[in-house]
C-alpha cells in the first residue's frame, strides 16, 4: 500500500480551503468559546423580549455552524492518517468543545417551551429577523405536547444512564462472550467461524461449508436464547415506557415522530411487501434452478448465482462513465460533479492508515468531501456514484438554504445516492455490450432489491409486532420469539424453500432490533428511489426538475413533504408497488440472458 507522499496531489482532498494553518484553526476554536461564553447570559432572560430571543438563537446557530466547521476539518484530516496522535487528540479536543456547548445550551429549548406559541408570533412581529429561525423553532414546539414538566425532566434525565445498557450488553456478550466451532472452509482447512466471518462463508460455492456454517453459528446462539430474550424485552419495555412517560400512544410511534413519519407509511410498507410476496418466491426459484439444487434451504439464498466479475475500472475511467450517466440531470448538477471530481473534493485510493470504506462528509462551509478507496471494481466505480449521489444532496441542501435549515433528515439520506447507484445500473444495462457484466449487473440489483426491501420490511414485521405485545402488557418469551420469527421466515421465504428449524434463533444475532425501527428506512429509501429513477427514465414531465427541488429542501419540509416535491408519497403504498415490479422486470431479464 502506497504513503500519502507517493500519490498524485489531484487524487487526494484539499483540505487547506478549510484551515490552510494552525492559526485560522486556533482562530475559529477561541472565537466559540468566546461565544459560548456570550451565550450564557442569556440562561434566565432569553425570553425577557424579542431582542434577547432573537440574539441568543442567533448565536446558538453560529456556534453550531463554527464547531461543524472545526469537526469536519479534524475528523477529515484524522481519516487520511488514523496514527496520527496530534490528529486524534484535536479530534477529542473538538467532541469536548460540543460537550462545552452542549452544558452551555441546555436551557434554550426549555426556556421555549415555557412559552405559548403565541409568545413567538408577537416575537416575530416585533423583530422579522426572528421568522429566519421560525423552521427550528416550530420544530422545537413540535415536541411541546411530549415535554414533561421541569421537575419531571430533571427526574427522567437522571435515569438517563440506566437507559440503553441493552444494546451495549448485547454487542458485549455477541463479540465478547460468544465463541463458535470451527469449520472446514473450501480446501479442508479448519476455520474458527466467528460473527464476522459468517457472511463470507454462508456466500460459498462449496455447499457443505454453506451448510456447516449455517448450524455451526445457530447451534450457539441456541444455548443463549433466554438471554438475548431477556435482552431484547428488556430494550422494548424501556421504549415503551419512554413512550407512555412522555405521551405516545406507542413504542412505534415515538420513534417514528422524530421523522414526523405517520405510522401508516410503516404499515403500508409491509402491506405491499405482503402484497408481492410471489417475486421473492420467483426469485429463489430461479436461484434454486441455476444452483441446480433439488430443493433449497436457507444455508442456499446467500450465494451469489453469477460469477465474479473480473472487469477492471479505472478511477478515470470512472469518471468518465459517471459524467455520461448523470447527464440526464440540469446544468449545476452536473457542473458541480465536474468540480468536485477535478477539484480535488474526492480522496481517491488507499493509503496507509487511512480510514476504509466510503463516505461523504462535510459541513456547511466546506466541500461535500468524498472519502474512496478505489481499487478499480465495479464496487468501487459504483461507491464513487453512490457517495457522489450523497455530496450533491449535501451541496443543493447546504447551497440554498441558511444554515439552519440546511440538513436533510435520516430518513432520506440514502434517496440520492442510491439514485445515483440505480441511474449506472441501468446506463450500463443499456450501453453495455459485455453479458457477463450485464448478469453481474441484474444479480447485484436483484440482491439489493431482496435484501434492502424484502429482508428489511420482514425485520420491520418482526419488531413492529414485538413492540406491540410489549406496549399491551404482554411477555416476550424466548419461545414466543423463536416462533413468531420461524413464522415470518415461513412466509417470507414460502413453501420452495426449505425453512431450516436453525433459523428461529437468527433474531438473537440482529443488532438493528435496538436501533429502535429504523430497518424500515432502508426500504422505504430504496422505494422512493426506485419511484424517482423511474420517472426519470421514463421521461416524465418535470420528474428530472422535481427531483433537484427535492434535493434542494433541507429541512425546510419534513421528509414525507420533500418526497412529495420530487413526486413520491410515501403515503401512498403505490411507492412500494413501483419498487417491487421493478425488482420483478430485473428478474425478468435476468431469466432472458440465461
Amino acid at each position: 500500500m502506497k504513503d500519502r507522499k507517493d500519490i498524485d496531489k489531484k487524487y487526494t482532498w484539499n483540505l487547506d480551503v478549510i484551515y490552510s494553518n494552525t492559526t485560522e484553526f486556533d482562530k475559529d476554536y477561541d472565537l466559540v468559546i468566546d461565544k459560548i461564553n456570550s451565550l450564557k447570559k442569556y440562561e434566565n432572560t432569553m425570553m425577557d423580549n424579542s431582542d434577547n430571543f432573537y440574539d441568543s438563537i442567533r448565536l446558538s446557530f453560529e456556534i453550531e455552524r463554527l464547531i461543524d466547521k472545526l469537526y469536519c476539518y479534524v475528523n477529515l484530516s484524522f481519516d487520511l492518517d488514523t496514527s496520527n496522535n496530534n490528529k486524534q487528540e484535536l479530534c477529542e479536543k473538538i467532541s469536548n468543545l460540543r460537550s462545552k456547548y452542549s452544558e452551555n445550551s441546555y436551557f434554550i429549548v426549555p426556556s421555549i417551551l415555557k412559552n405559548d406559541y403565541s409568545v413567538i408570533e408577537k416575537y416575530i412581529k416585533e423583530n422579522p429577523l426572528i421568522k429566519n429561525y421560525e423552521i427550528s423553532i416550530r420544530e422545537i414546539y413540535r415536541y411541546k405536547e411530549h415535554t414533561l414538566s421541569d421537575t419531571e425532566e430533571k427526574l427522567l434525565s437522571s435515569i438517563g444512564k440506566m437507559v440503553g445498557n441493552s444494546y451495549d450488553t448485547y454487542e458485549l456478550f455477541k463479540d465478547c462472550d460468544m465463541s463458535f466451532d470451527s469449520i472446514e472452509d473450501e480446501n479442508g482447512k479448519k476455520i474458527e467461524l466467528n460473527n464476522s466471518n459468517y457472511s463470507l462463508y454462508i456466500e460459498s460455492k462449496d455447499r457443505r461449508v454453506r451448510k456447516d456454517t449455517f448450524n455451526t453459528l445457530y447451534k450457539e446462539y441456541k444455548k443463549y436464547t433466554n438471554t438475548f430474550a431477556s435482552l431484547i424485552s428488556s430494550n422494548m419495555k424501556e421504549l415503551s415506557t419512554l413512550a407512555k412517560i412522555n405521551k405516545y400512544n406507542s413504542a412505534i410511534e415515538m420513534s417514528l415522530y422524530a421523522d414526523d413519519v405517520d405510522i401508516k407509511v410503516y404499515n403500508n410498507l409491509i402491506d405491499s411487501v405482503h402484497k408481492h410476496i410471489d417475486y421473492i418466491y420467483d426469485y429463489y426459484k430461479l436461484k434454486k434452478d441455476i444452483l441446480n439444487l433439488n430443493d433449497i434451504h436457507l444455508y442456499d439464498v446467500y450465494v451469489p448465482i453469477g460469477n465474479i466479475l473480473d472487469k477492471k475500472y479505472s478511477y478515470e475511467e470512472a469518471k468518465e462513465v459517471i459524467l455520461k450517466v448523470l447527464e440526464v440531470f440540469e446544468d449545476e448538477y452536473i457542473t458541480k460533479v465536474k468540480e468536485a471530481l477535478d477539484n480535488r473534493w474526492i480522496d481517491v485510493y488507499p493509503t496507509k492508515n487511512k480510514r476504509t470504506g466510503g463516505y461523504s462528509g462535510g459541513s456547511y462551509d466546506t466541500y461535500p468531501y468524498i472519502l474512496l478507496n478505489y481499487q478499480d471494481k465495479y464496487n468501487d466505480m459504483s461507491t464513487l456514484i453512490h457517495e457522489m449521489g450523497h455530496s450533491m444532496h449535501s451541496y443543493y441542501s447546504r447551497n440554498y438554504n441558511d444554515y439552519q435549515n440546511s440538513e436533510y433528515r435520516i430518513f432520506v439520506a440514502e434517496v440520492a445516492s442510491t439514485v445515483n447507484e440505480l441511474l449506472l445500473s441501468h446506463y450500463l444495462l443499456e450501453h453495455s455490450s459485455d453479458v457477463e457484466e450485464k448478469k453481474y449487473i441484474l444479480n447485484n440489483l436483484m440482491e439489493l432489491y431482496r435484501a434492502t426491501i424484502y429482508r428489511q420490511t420482514m425485520f420491520a414485521e418482526f419488531e413492529r409486532d414485538i413492540s406491540s405485545i410489549i406496549d399491551n402488557d404482554g411477555a416476550l418469551t424466548a419461545d414466543k420469539l423463536s416462533n413468531m420469527y420461524y413464522d415470518l421466515n415461513k412466509f417470507y421465504f414460502g413453501d420452495g424453500v426449505v425453512v431450516d428449524d436453525e433459523i428461529r434463533y437468527e433474531w438473537e444475532r440482529i443488532p438493528h432490533f435496538y436501533y429502535d425501527f429504523y430497518v424500515y428506512k432502508y426500504a422505504t429509501g430504496l422505494s422512493a428511489a426506485t419511484a424517482i429513477v423511474k420517472g426519470i427514465l421514463d421521461k416524465k414531465e418535470n420528474a428530472v426538475e422535481n427531483y433537484i427541488d427535492f434535493l434542494k429542501c433541507g429541512s425546510r419540509l419534513s421528509p414525507i413533504e420533500s418526497l412529495k416535491v420530487a413526486g413520491v408519497d410515501l403515503t401512498n403504498s403505490s411507492v412500494v408497488d413501483i419498487a417491487l415490479d421493478e425488482f420483478k422486470n430485473i428478474l425478468d431479464m435476468y431469466k432472458s440472458m440465461i
